[in-house]
């Protein structure tokens, strides 16, 4: 649960144990991530937010890389992990579900979306973000973090952000 304090600070904890058996929030999806570390703090925001992270391959490193359960701290562990060899592959899987695409060439900033639990929001790779491909063909559903004076932001705070505005609508 997460509240905002008087001096307007987020303040959230954990879930209890009672709330364990609730179905995931949403679906955090990085395609071919590189670094990670950023991939072990998606996993911690992940958790955090009762949300499945899906890991789509080619990974540029090792699931069992020391530095990403560095990143993920202890609670690695404890992060519902998918692996996907493919995004099509992923796709198939959930083809009923809603998929957001994250990029800097959309123009839809992510806070005009109404974000319904269970949607997979997609982020591509630190270096060259999703590939064009996936872009032309999902157009409609691509939207933008607005950011002036740099040209992308770093992928766990992407994530981060984009994802608490969604747990937020759901929270009224």
């Amino acid at each position: 649960m997460c509240l905002t304090s008087p001096d307007g600070f987020l303040l959230c904890r954990a879930y209890s144990s009672e709330r364990a058996g609730d179905p995931p929030m949403f679906n955090v999806v990085l395609v071919e991530p590189e670094i990670p570390p950023n991939t072990g703090n998606v996993g911690r925001l992940c958790l955090a937010t009762r949300c499945t992270l899906h890991l789509v391959g080619p990974l540029g490193f090792s699931i069992d890389d020391r530095q990403l359960k560095r990143a993920g701290l202890d609670y690695w562990d404890e992060v519902d992990v998918r692996e996907w060899s493919s995004l099509d592959e992923l796709r198939r899987a959930n083809a009923s579900a809603r998929f957001f695409y994250l990029t800097t060439k959309a123009t839809q900033p992510y806070f005009e979306v109404k974000f319904r639990p269970t949607d997979f929001l997609v982020f591509g790779r630190e270096t060259k973000g999703l590939p064009e491909r996936v872009l032309e063909e999902n157009r409609e559903n691509c939207i933008t973090i607005p950011m002036h004076g740099t040209r992308s932001l770093n992928l766990a705070t992407a994530v981060a952000i984009v994802l608490f505005e969604a747990v937020r609508q759901q929270r009224g």
